[in-house]
């Protein structure tokens, strides 16, 4: 399980990435470069980082579902995920 303040900064870029998505995009669209150089780092889309919802593992995330393989297959095993049986044949 990953660190809870790595979970926290992961959350933090998202909520900035949002915040700043339209001026990131008006600045782009304009060619203002100057501009998007002033903007926070974290506020860029290519910095963030698909974690597990549940646990943060960065490793193995299904996007479809939004956790990792490892929680999914605990999940699915359990009958939380509705859907999801066991493939037998």
């Amino acid at each position: 399980m990953a660190r809870e303040s790595i979970k926290a900064r992961e959350r933090k870029r998202v909520r900035l990435v949002a915040k700043y998505a339209e001026k990131r995009a008006e600045l782009k669209a304009n060619g203002d470069y100057t501009g998007l150089d002033k903007l926070p780092r974290d506020s860029s889309r290519v910095r963030l980082h698909n974690r597990c919802k549940l646990t943060g593992r960065p490793k193995g995330y299904m996007r479809k579902f939004g956790i990792s393989r490892v929680t999914f297959r605990e999940m699915a095993s359990a009958g939380k995920i509705p859907g999801v049986t066991k493939a037998s044949w």
